[in-house]
């Protein structure tokens, strides 16, 4: 994939502050479980709901998790990925995305790679402060629509993956990132996996490198 990745500069911009574990003391819990079974070094443990375990605590335990990271990650390439180095959201030449939330913009238009980011990152922020969708106290019930919206969320990180990898790979060499981006994504892919949360198309920009890392 090397010959696909691309190089460019200019001024960086602020991190993102990191979002709050969320279903209080017993997320919390889980948030431990996952940190000690990564520590381990076994990711496909550390994916797994732990027995006992309440599934949409889970998804949504994990899903603040990967947000974070992928946050953090494209933070450190904010200098990099600016709209006239990435004026389209792309991964590699055969894949654009365009934008719509279904809300403010139902009609998907053409954006930069960090304006498409950062409406995808404030998109995911509201679905994330919203108690109803995410709820901040134990025992307090998942709406219907739970599974749909973390679906949607983990298709939409995704596509940050793939554009880092696309377009960013050299960058983040170059900042010495490349076997943190190399974790973070493998995890990512795994619980996925372990839950059928991205359809198998979407993931065609980086099948190549998934089928590397998920066996």
């Amino acid at each position: 994939m090397g010959t696909l990745f691309g190089l460019s500069r200019d001024n960086a911009r602020t991190f993102r502050p990191q979002k709050t574990t969320p279903v209080g003391s017993k997320g919390l819990t889980l948030k431990r479980h996952i940190e000690a079974t990564l520590g381990s070094g076994n990711i496909r443990e550390a994916v797994r709901l732990p027995p006992g375990e309440d599934l949409s605590e889970w998804l949504a335990v994990n899903t603040v998790d990967f947000y974070n990271a992928i946050s953090v990650l494209h933070g450190t390439l904010e200098e990099f990925c600016v709209s006239d180095a990435c004026p389209i959201m792309s991964a590699g030449p055969k894949y654009e995305y365009l934008w719509a939330d279904g809300i403010k913009v139902k009609k998907p238009v053409r954006l930069s790679a960090p304006e498409y980011i950062n409406a995808l990152f404030d998109w995911i922020e509201l679905q994330l402060d919203n108690p109803t969708i995410f709820p901040q106290q134990y025992g307090v019930a998942f709406p219907d629509n739970f599974l749909g919206v973390v679906k949607t969320i983990f298709k939409r990180l995704f596509r940050v993956y793939a554009h880092i990898y696309h377009s960013h790979f050299r960058n983040i060499c170059g900042l010495g990132e490349e076997a943190h981006l190399n974790t973070c994504f493998k995890h990512f892919m795994y619980f996925t996996q372990a839950f059928d949360l991205i359809e198998v198309k979407e993931l065609a920009p980086l099948q190549e490198l998934i089928e590397q890392m998920v066996r």
